[in-house]
């Protein structure tokens, strides 16, 4: 469950970062792989939703804030 949890937490990485270039220069990594209507850019757009909702889902079991597994400081 760990790797899925880091992988799903890198995908959420990358789409955050991808979506401050579209806020700040109006450019998005899809374009890199022919755009939003190639079947390679939208398969990465649904494994980072899925990866969204798997961080939704266990967020809660897994982080040390939450979950209160952090020591206090």
């Amino acid at each position: 469950m760990k790797a899925i949890h880091m992988v799903s937490f890198l995908l959420v990485i990358i789409s955050g970062l991808n979506w401050l270039l579209v806020g700040l220069i109006g450019w998005d990594i899809g374009e890199l792989f022919g755009g939003q209507g190639e079947m390679i850019s939208r398969i990465i757009y649904v494994l980072v939703g899925l990866a969204a909702i798997i961080l939704l889902a266990t967020h809660k079991k897994d982080c040390k804030v939450c979950s209160g597994k952090m020591s206090s400081m």
